[in-house]
């Protein structure tokens, strides 16, 4: 799931992820994806911070604090790369933190670690 607010990043992050193999769905802000996860869970979420309605920290402690959610998989990409902030993402229980413009090669390793140890941790 690729959380973020702006049509052209979720755009070219959904390509990424498609010429990678990977299937994917969208929202544009918290809320959206909120609604979204109450249907189905993704394995991985790629969230934004500074977004409309519902920001990506507001998202992120929202899933960390229910049960069904909780082990979801998050990786926040942002501009925001102070210590500030990536210490409120380590406190809220993010699991990786990159900073925009995100690597390509970087994104895809670590959407496929998480993958990894989500399968560990299921089996």
């Amino acid at each position: 799931m690729v959380v973020d607010d702006s049509i052209t990043v979720r755009k070219v992050t959904g390509r990424f992820l498609q010429r990678n193999g990977m299937e994917f769905v969208t929202a544009k802000d918290g809320r959206e994806a909120l609604a979204m996860l109450q249907e189905q869970l993704p394995d991985v979420m790629l969230l934004h911070i500074e977004m409309p309605r519902m920001d990506g920290f507001e998202l992120a402690t929202t899933i960390r604090n229910d049960a069904r959610m909780k082990a979801l998989p998050i990786i926040m990409i942002t501009s925001r790369t102070g210590q500030k902030h990536t210490e409120r993402a380590r406190r809220i229980g993010i699991d990786r933190y990159l900073g925009k413009p995100y690597h390509e090669g970087e994104l895809l390793d670590n959407i496929n670690a998480l993958l990894t140890e989500a399968h560990r941790a299921r089996v």
